[in-house]
């Protein structure tokens, strides 16, 4: 299938992936997951919502909890550059016939929200409030120190359509993974904006789902360091998969799961794609290193389970990808 081509002069200017927001039943638990286990700081808090952010972190919030009554995803909020983006997203979308209405968010300026064509629910956004950076404030790291929200990586029903879409509006591809042979189709593809790995990756399955989103860490003794941490604090069982390394990406990782479901990767390690002339590397289906370059295989559940996004179906993939996995 084809490789899209990078798109220089988008219709508008989304600078990086920002936040996401997740409904969760158990409101309390999963606040305590994140902020005594991961580490993250809370900014703002009531009975109803918690948000938080990476000690690098300026805006208000990267991560937003949601009580509901069924755990989901909600949105996923991208950054553009300034107010005039907003309008000329909103125009962009109302050309290609997607609905798009303005929102009053808490600790947002003015909120594009739209579902794309694929079925994700999105959110745009040019000003945060800000808060004072806590990078130097290491009396008040805990967990793994997480820095900076970094990508989304969701499941998709139609891998090849989700690419274009995203490459329309200047995501550039930096790595994928593609069937061999003269109509090898793209079963996964890793898209960015703001000059690192990706902002966006695209995952062939049962979609439209999310299958996860990630904070950077220093260093992988952060990611050691959290191994103990949820050991020794009753959430070994949340440790899903690693710590190990990607050879798409170059990530040192570990996938966790928080009480109410959702997936977290904790992810350092990565390289930097902002030259303009940057090209895609292409991973054969069949090198088991794309997934873990170490060898050890994943669980059945990384490969099955994600996040539903609320009031959104979801559809079988439109091919089922023959997969080498480590083992």
């Amino acid at each position: 299938m084809p490789v899209p081509q990078h798109i220089f002069d988008p219709p508008f200017n989304v600078r990086r992936a920002s936040h996401v927001v997740l409904d969760v039943t158990n409101l309390a638990a999963v606040r305590t997951f994140y902020e005594n286990a991961i580490g993250l700081h809370v900014e703002d808090a009531d009975s109803e919502a918690v948000y938080f952010r990476g000690y690098e972190e300026q805006q208000h919030h990267s991560l937003v909890l949601r009580k509901a009554k069924e755990n989901a995803c909600r949105r996923m909020g991208f950054k553009v550059g300034d107010e005039a983006d907003l309008d000329k997203a909103a125009s962009f979308l109302k050309s290609r016939g997607i609905a798009a209405d303005f929102s009053e968010q808490p600790f947002q300026g003015r909120t594009l929200q739209f579902i794309d064509p694929l079925g994700y629910p999105i959110e745009l956004y040019a000003k945060m409030d800000k808060r004072p950076h806590l990078l130097r404030r290491y009396d008040l790291y805990k967990g793994c120190h997480p820095q900076r929200f970094d990508h989304f990586n969701v499941f998709a029903n139609n891998v090849q359509g989700t690419v274009d879409f995203y490459a329309q509006l200047g995501f550039r591809l930096t790595e994928y993974a593609e069937e061999d042979g003269p109509n090898g189709r793209i079963a996964a593809a890793w898209m960015h904006r703001k000059g690192n790995v990706h902002d966006f990756a695209i995952t062939n399955g049962r979609g439209p789902r999310l299958h996860h989103f990630a904070y950077w860490v220093p260093t992988a003794m952060n990611i050691l360091h959290l191994c103990d941490v949820m050991a020794s604090s009753g959430y070994v069982s949340n440790m899903e998969r690693g710590p190990a390394r990607h050879g798409i990406a170059n990530a040192f990782f570990l996938y966790v799961r928080d009480p109410a479901g959702h997936r977290l990767e904790l992810y350092t390690s990565d390289y930097n794609t902002m030259d303009h002339d940057h090209d895609p590397l292409r991973w054969s289906l069949r090198d088991p290193r794309r997934q873990t370059l170490w060898g050890a295989p994943a669980p059945k559940s990384w490969f099955e389970e994600g996040s539903p996004y609320t009031g959104q179906a979801v559809h079988d993939p439109l091919f089922v990808a023959d997969v080498i996995v480590a083992s």
